[in-house]
């Protein structure tokens, strides 16, 4: 299994005026620097978790399909199955009717179901399936502990941005962050 991104989140889960507040920030100097760091959190975040915090778009890659017909999804929490695609041996791709396969999108790990299997033709990943995953489309629908996890990395690399060279970031996680996020994450696939 490789996933990749194929459509980025619209918005972070913690504005800039946000993060600003929780820094005690009321000058615009540091409004580059913050954003960026707002991003890297929610990447780390997601990273760390398997969850994703806002709305965007992924692509499974699968060399085949499991016998069992049920296949794992790599990044939670799904909302949709857009489409899974099967390429022959030419490398024309077919679109499976979404009739033909149920999602499971309520386990830990959301999960398809393809009861006939699939005859793939590209012996390495020949088998993509896209699919949406996220809290939602605003901050507002994440929940409130990792909103927190993200202002407590962005406080916490904000203070030490001119201690430490910005290659070797971040070199340091703020206490208690491991406990804030470990409910969230998942069972590694």
């Amino acid at each position: 299994m490789t996933l990749a991104q194929i459509g980025k989140p619209a918005v972070e889960p913690v504005t800039l005026s946000q993060a600003k507040s929780y820094l005690r920030i009321e000058n615009t100097d540091e409004d580059v620097l913050i954003a960026e760091l707002i991003t890297a959190a929610r990447q780390y975040l997601e990273q760390t978790c398997g969850v994703r915090l806002i709305t965007q778009t992924w692509r499974q890659y699968e060399d085949c399909w499991p016998r069992s017909g049920m296949l794992t999804l790599g990044a939670r929490p799904v909302k949709s199955v857009q489409s899974i695609t099967v390429y022959n041996e030419a490398g024309t791709p077919n679109i499976i009717p979404a009739n033909d396969y149920q999602v499971d999108a309520i386990s830990q790990s959301a999960r398809i179901y393809l009861a006939d299997g699939l005859t793939v033709g590209q012996p390495i990943n020949g088998i993509e399936i896209d699919f949406t995953v996220g809290f939602g489309d605003t901050g507002v629908d994440v929940p409130d502990v990792l909103k927190r996890a993200n202002l407590l990395l962005v406080a916490h690399w904000f203070e030490f941005r001119g201690a430490i060279a910005p290659q070797e970031q971040p070199v340091s996680f703020p206490p208690g962050i491991d406990a804030l996020i470990a409910p969230f994450k998942g069972i590694s696939i």
